[in-house]
């Protein structure tokens, strides 16, 4: 078995051991009764995630902004939206968390922003304008026409045409967001000197928005197909100037003001997400990737659908797991954030065995290398609401979606089938706190619907039972701070391929952790096999640190496994 040396042990750095807390504020706590959450509802629950072991709270973007992508279309990235509160709302989050010892990651959007942006307006009102190079401005084809065959993520082509002008300006995600132009130095300096600003407020970090997109091909060639899906990405994703920016970054910003960082990427790859996050590079402290939740997209197309790829599930997180160990990079480890539908409803069952999925789900994540996110109400198990019709969606991209769908020829019921499961609106219903009018989020009417199932699904109730879903959180949470081998331990897949159970070791100094989880709804017979038992049955004790059922089993060669079953062991050796 493969340990690492105690001198590459990692325990040393404090973010590795810790957990962050991702709150869409929109959609957390709302104090003032206009359906909106807002600053002071999150500083009214720090007592909340305090006590649940969080370490660091990633506040998504509460800066001035229109709202098309809720706050990701940023219109001034040094002034808080007043939907949200005030500067001093957030001066006071900054302090309340600081006195609890706990820490603030903010959300960066530096890829594009609003065209409602001071620097657009100025963009678009002349070619002679100082700030027209600050956006990404192209000739139509020489035949006429878009410049390229680029896609916007959001559905449709990726330019937008000014009449006054003449030109096209690029926007890889909603038409009202516009790609900013990195080649530019006055456009690097301009985001530094903004980051500079937080950074000297008291932010602790930056969770950077699909920051591996700002270096695009300058040649901006029309993608052939060649790579799928062919619309574009292959030339702006890990871009040729990416890492050369981003250690700009973090000389001017991250380094010297010693900060957590994290960053989104895009359609990455596995060796550029090791040099984004190995510290030797100087970049992220850890970087999100999202091919494990692309196992249920046929062909990688998001809007069609399909039962998910279990075997692939476990083989990605796998690779990612061994190739960032032998790398030196450090994962961030989630199963659901704001862009994706709840994983407790896309890969578990969350009706019969909804608390025993929530559990399972949470065990097998905490078990990996890589520091693990909390998406609001993943830890009291909420699941995708129900939807009933296309009014209650809000989300721009769903709304995009449902009326393309239709173009390409599926019905308005087909259409509305794939939004249900596919939604970003699925991951931002308003926080359930209790069994209260609109789950005790807001007195007035939500700006999104709360799901039905709230009066049974809410924090109070999670509260108030000591084996329920947010207490098995609260474990997780405190075991990684207690056992270095969560830190440090080499992963080692142990499931051979068995088509219901994910099974895996990570081994360090005298101690390995063992994860067994049935990601069925069947009774099952798992055995490990004897060459992964020959190196286990070594330990001299094994003791069960958590598990989601009554039963307490001892870590033995062959398991029965209840549906949904998931365990976490610790084996120790003397020698």
């Amino acid at each position: 078995m493969e340990v690492l040396n105690l001198t590459q042990s990692r325990y040393s750095e404090w973010w590795r051991r810790s957990t962050v807390y991702q709150v869409y504020p929109k959609s957390f706590k709302d104090t003032t009764g206009n359906g909106t959450g807002d600053i002071r509802g999150l500083t009214e629950k720090l007592d909340y995630l305090q006590e649940l072991g969080i370490d660091i709270v990633w506040l998504q973007p509460v800066y001035v902004s229109p709202q098309y992508d809720n706050g990701y279309d940023v219109a001034d990235y040094q002034n808080i939206n007043p939907d949200f509160g005030t500067m001093e709302d957030f001066d006071e989050l900054i302090e309340e968390l600081h006195r609890r010892g706990m820490k603030l990651m903010t959300d960066i959007v530096v890829n594009h922003t609003s065209t409602e942006h001071e620097w657009f307006k100025q963009s678009i009102s002349g070619k002679d304008n100082p700030y027209r190079n600050y956006y990404i401005w192209k000739d139509p084809a020489p035949g006429g026409g878009l410049p390229n065959n680029w896609q916007s993520k959001f559905g449709g082509p990726a330019w937008q045409f000014d009449e006054a002008s003449g030109q096209y300006y690029l926007t890889l995600f909603d038409k009202t967001q516009a790609d900013l132009n990195w080649e530019n130095a006055e456009v690097r300096r301009a985001v530094s000197d903004m980051m500079l600003f937080w950074a000297r407020k008291g932010v602790d970090g930056f969770r950077m928005d699909v920051i591996n997109l700002i270096s695009k091909d300058q040649q901006f060639p029309n993608d052939d197909g060649s790579v799928p899906p062919g619309d574009g990405r292959k030339f702006y994703t890990d871009g040729p100037r990416v890492h050369e920016y981003i250690k700009d970054m973090y000389e001017e910003v991250f380094g010297p003001f010693e900060m957590v960082t994290v960053g989104e990427m895009s359609s990455t790859t596995l060796a550029h997400c090791i040099r984004y996050s190995n510290p030797e590079e100087r970049e992220f402290s850890m970087t999100f990737n999202f091919h494990h939740l692309k196992v249920d997209y046929p062909g990688g197309r998001k809007w069609e659908l399909m039962p998910y790829d279990f075997e692939a599930l476990k083989r990605l997180f796998s690779e990612w797991q061994t190739g960032m160990q032998q790398g030196g990079g450090w994962n961030a480890l989630f199963f659901n954030n704001h862009d994706q539908p709840r994983a407790l409803s896309r890969f578990t069952d969350d009706d019969v065995y909804r608390e025993e999925s929530a559990k399972l789900l949470a065990t097998t994540l905490h078990g990996l290398q890589g520091t693990p996110y909390v998406y609001q109400g993943e830890e009291i198990g909420m699941p995708n609401p129900k939807w009933k019709s296309i009014e209650e969606f809000r989300d721009i991209e769903s709304l995009n979606m449902y009326r393309i769908l239709q173009e390409q020829g599926k019905s308005p019921e087909a259409a509305l089938s794939i939004l249900q499961e596919r939604s970003r609106d699925n991951s931002r219903t308003p926080m359930q706190w209790d069994d209260s009018p609109n789950a005790g989020f807001t007195s007035g009417t939500p700006w999104l619907k709360v799901d039905e199932r709230y009066p049974d699904i809410n924090v109070q109730k999670e509260l108030e039972r000591p084996d329920s879903i947010l207490h098995h959180y609260r474990k997780l949470i405190a075991l990684r701070k207690e056992h270095a081998v969560f830190i440090d331990g080499v992963f080692r897949r142990l499931d051979e391929g068995h088509p219901e159970v994910f099974a895996y070791a990570r081994t360090g100094i005298g101690e390995t952790l063992v994860v067994v989880s049935n990601f069925s709804s069947k009774e099952i017979s798992f055995r490990f096999a004897d060459k992964h038992w020959a190196d286990l049955s070594q330990a001299d004790t094994d003791k069960l640190l958590t598990g989601n059922t009554a039963d307490e089993p001892a870590l033995t060669q062959e398991l029965q496994l209840s549906p949904y079953a998931s365990y976490m062991w610790l084996t120790t050796s003397n020698t």
